[in-house]
């Protein structure tokens, strides 16, 4: 065995244990639910009828799927930017090593800390003790235009810490050279972040774009935890109606047809703005 096989057999055997676990938890149920989408079956009983592309037909033809894709492409799309936004914000702010800089880190990274069910009941709880009671500011999860907003701010609270330290992280990996060099040609901070940082923290961009938009995409928690998919059904998402589908209304043939489609979709999508987002890292 040759040392280019030894070195690509020791980088397989480190993603075997991530493979293992993708395989048992995502593609099994995958293959196993696909055929159950062509039938007619409460979940329970032995008998499945038949129904083929009925339920995939329905599902472009329901309201309320068209309603769920609406409120999660408006978490996603709020979610992704402003995480991003703020996280590289504060990257800039206090990328610099110093004991102030560590504090400051920490209080901002801690709520990703947090699981999503406590988050949404910490912001459920802000938003009416602490917004109406005191300032009498209406809770918007009260409000069928502004509740995927209010569970978004909850989302952006939590993962702007993280995605500040993946951008502290290729902000420090920058050589000091680069700056250096700008700074003798007189270059103002927002050319060198235009020219040397942010073009050098593409791949960084890309990785938190790609991963904002997977778990914008398959958002459950906050809207269950906090709003239960309310009022009415302003905050349901893609995969609280499925839930509900399996679950609540017994009727697993038309959730997993819905499953399949949105779980196909998630994977085109992150694919093409993954590869949108590359090349624009070549082009720089």
């Amino acid at each position: 065995m040759n040392r280019k096989m030894k070195k690509q057999l020791q980088e397989f055997t480190f993603i075997m244990p991530a493979l293992v676990m993708f395989a048992i938890f995502v593609a099994y149920p995958f293959l196993q639910g696909f055929p159950i989408s062509f039938t007619k079956w409460d979940g329970m009983s032995p008998n499945k009828a038949y129904v083929g592309l009925k339920n995939y037909i329905r599902i472009f033809q329901d309201a309320n799927v068209m309603n769920a894709v609406k409120n999660t492409l408006l978490f996603t799309a709020v979610t992704m930017v402003f995480s991003n936004l703020l996280g590289l914000l504060f990257a800039l702010m206090i990328s610099k090593k110093s004991k102030l800089n560590n504090v400051l880190r920490t209080c901002i990274f801690m709520p990703y800390c947090l699981s999503l069910v406590l988050s949404s009941y910490i912001w459920r709880y802000v938003y009416s003790d602490v917004f109406y009671d005191k300032f009498g500011i209406a809770s918007p999860l009260g409000s069928t235009t502004w509740v995927m907003i209010g569970l978004a701010v909850i989302s952006v609270w939590r993962d702007a810490g993280y995605c500040m330290v993946v951008y502290i992280a290729a902000i420090q990996g920058v050589s000091k050279d680069y700056y250096e060099a700008a700074e003798l040609e007189g270059a103002t901070s927002w050319q060198k972040f235009k020219a040397i940082t942010f073009p050098m923290i593409a791949p960084a961009v890309t990785a938190n774009f790609t991963l904002l938009l997977a778990w914008g995409m398959k958002v459950f928690d906050y809207p269950m935890a906090a709003t239960a998919g309310g009022p009415g059904r302003a905050s349901e998402t893609v995969a609280m109606l499925i839930y509900n589908n399996l679950f609540t209304y017994f009727k697993a043939g038309y959730g997993q047809a819905i499953a399949v489609v949105f779980t196909i979709s998630i994977f085109v999508v992150s694919t093409l703005v993954s590869k949108t987002l590359r090349a624009r890292e070549v082009e720089i």
